[in-house]
């Protein structure tokens, strides 16, 4: 109608195009796939397409049903229940050289009240850089190791190990807890001391990336 306008060029099997007019945007996602192979192209009218997104419901169904079934059993087993906080728990909470924020003093008293049910532990706690998770982490990491238990601390680099084993160590200097850490900064020989120690009980939080899991 004497009209230009921008349109998005979809391509597909065969050589055929669809115009998507800018207004219409939204309705366009970008593919993201779970193979790093380029996906092959769909022809229009074509039952691939359909196949493929039933295939794709089907999964997420099962995904769905995998997710019920681990939260059934999880609910149905027992946790480690462990005790209130002692005095020295609370002189440790204490010494913390900083005012909590109201999210961290949420936080803090939601997982320990959390450890202290008989069910197992299933939380996620999110924050940003710098908001006090890993004070909320040492809190319930001294609890653990107080009631006689040993705790692994997961974390995605090597630089967070060595980052964490010293705030960690730094924390707890005044308790007779022995933290350690477990990266690919640590030499073979110094890794298998670690594991020994650890095997034997002597280390009471081990702290690592994912050389903790192998």
């Amino acid at each position: 109608e004497g009209q230009s306008e921008e349109h998005l060029t979809l391509e597909f099997h065969g050589g055929t195009n669809v115009y998507v007019p800018v207004n219409r945007i939204e309705l366009v996602q970008k593919y993201v796939g779970g193979s790093k192979r380029r996906p092959q192209l769909a022809r229009i009218g074509g039952k691939s397409w359909q196949r493929q997104k039933q295939a794709a419901q089907r999964a997420v169904m099962d995904v769905a049903t995998e997710m019920l079934q681990l939260q059934a059993a999880r609910q149905s087993r027992p946790g480690i229940t462990f005790a209130t906080d002692s005095s020295w728990q609370q002189d440790f909470d204490a010494a913390f050289p900083y005012q909590e924020t109201a999210d961290q003093q949420m936080s803090i008293a939601t997982v320990k009240k959390d450890m202290e049910a008989p069910r197992p532990m299933d939380r996620l706690l999110c924050g940003d850089v710098g908001f006090g998770k890993t004070e909320v982490a040492i809190r319930a990491a001294f609890k653990a190791a107080e009631n006689g238990k040993q705790v692994a601390v997961l974390v995605p680099t090597t630089v967070l190990a060595e980052q964490h084993e010293r705030i960690f160590g730094q924390r707890l200097v005044d308790y007779p807890f022995e933290v350690a850490s477990l990266s690919r900064f640590k030499t073979n020989a110094e890794q298998r001391k670690v594991l020994k120690k650890l095997e034997a009980g002597g280390i009471d939080i081990i702290i690592g990336t994912h050389r903790l899991l192998s």
